[in-house]
């Protein structure tokens, strides 16, 4: 079985992108965004799992059983962050 191979300038360029993505993790850090701070952090770090899981991971070159598995890691995850921003903004802070 030959799998997809994927050239050194991808795997840098990918690498790249998620030390930017790093760095605009850190930098936002420091911006207070007021309650969007949190919605802003996450989607980086969802960007930042995608690249990982498409490329380092070889899903994205994978069978469509492979697919459906991550998509349903996705699906959970996403249910597991709305049910945990739903419990946050339905606290009252006194």
């Amino acid at each position: 079985m030959t799998g997809h191979t994927i050239s050194r300038n991808r795997y840098f360029l990918i690498f790249a992108a998620l030390i930017v993505l790093l760095v605009l993790t850190i930098f936002m850090a420091y911006v207070d965004l007021g309650p969007f701070n949190v919605i802003v952090a996450i989607t980086i770090a969802i960007i930042k799992a995608t690249l990982v899981i498409l490329y380092f991971m070889h899903v994205r070159y994978s069978s469509r059983v492979t697919w459906v598995f991550v998509s349903a890691g996705f699906f959970w995850l996403l249910i597991m962050f709305t049910l945990t921003m739903s419990d946050i903004a339905t606290r009252f802070t006194f």
